[in-house]
């Protein structure tokens, strides 16, 4: 089993450039979860406890 931990630090950035830049990591966050989770098989998300229809709920969380 695999385990990502990704830290992303934005804090140096402020205002509206900071904001810009955390929406932008948490749209391409969801995306490559989105991508990873696609891939997997229905027996691979159903070791995990999750079906297809949970991909888009769980990448958005991430």
């Amino acid at each position: 089993m695999s385990v990502y931990e990704m830290n992303r630090s934005t804090s140096h950035f402020t205002g509206f450039f900071g904001t810009l830049v955390s929406a932008f990591a948490a749209w391409n966050d969801a995306r490559v979860t989105r991508n990873a989770l696609s891939r997997l098989s229905d027996r691979e998300l159903d070791d995990i406890g999750l079906t297809r229809g949970d991909i888009d709920t769980i990448a958005t969380r991430a």
